[in-house]
């Protein structure tokens, strides 16, 4: 990277920023998570390859500019992972994941005490991520501080009063109403696969998957059938649906 970025090397790298470098990060970043998703583990070996080199493209930048460097990078994160796992690098006790995840969260939090972070708590949550990420993270943080349901039954309980709310909206037919209504009932329900232990990203990942394969099955058998989508009757997709489900 250093070569590539340098008087020699390739005029493309040499003008990379790292705003123009952020979307390729996020691409990279779905195409590991995709194949994942497909368990291609020759896909997942190139995937990550390519992700590290977004890591190694921002070093770089940053090492020209006498920021840091990748070995700055490196040190950080095993300090880290020393330092947030006491119960195995030194005399902690911990026996369960969820005693793991409550003792990292207190290290965690005297860090950023120790670092004069003074930004609220839900501030720490990065805003570009994607959207359901950042409503579990969200929730997660506020629960970690009491802020939270008791049981998955009382956030069903105020998913059934969302929903009474997002018909009470669309019977007054305003647009703007709508659309907050169905975004705390989105908000519910991301709170709902927290306290069932689900990532709800992940969860709406595989239905997209499956979707996306429900919908090729009624494809390619109309196809088979000398048929186009736009030709067939919604009761003929209907039974492919179906048929395609009984398959998954």
């Amino acid at each position: 990277m250093a070569r590539l970025r340098s008087p020699e090397g390739c005029p493309w790298d040499r003008e990379q920023t790292f705003e123009s470098i952020k979307p390729y990060l996020m691409e990279e970043t779905y195409e590991v998570l995709d194949a994942i998703d497909r368990r291609d583990w020759r896909a997942l070996a190139e995937e990550l390859g390519d992700l590290m080199l977004q890591s190694v493209f921002f070093a770089q930048m940053a090492s020209e500019e006498g920021r840091f460097t990748i070995e700055d990078s490196l040190e950080a994160i095993a300090e880290k992972l020393i330092r947030r796992h006491p119960h195995v690098f030194a005399d902690g006790d911990a026996k369960t994941p969820e005693e793991v995840k409550a003792r990292w969260d207190v290290i965690k939090q005297a860090e950023h005490e120790e670092r004069g972070d003074e930004r609220g708590l839900l501030e720490k949550v990065p805003r570009a991520m994607p959207a359901l990420m950042e409503a579990q993270q969200l929730t997660s943080r506020a629960a970690s501080v009491g802020f939270d349901w008791e049981n998955a039954d009382q956030v069903l309980a105020k998913l059934e009063e969302e929903l009474k709310e997002l018909a009470a909206a669309r019977r007054d037919g305003e647009p703007e109403q709508v659309q907050h209504e169905l975004g705390d009932l989105l908000f519910v329900l991301v709170n709902l696969a927290r306290l069932l232990k689900v990532d709800a990203e992940q969860a709406l990942r595989a239905a997209n998957a499956r979707f996306r394969s429900r919908f090729g099955h009624i494809e390619q058998s109309l196809a088979a059938e000398g048929k186009s989508l736009k030709e067939a009757s919604l009761a003929e997709m209907d039974r492919l649906w179906e048929e395609a489900k009984q398959r998954s």
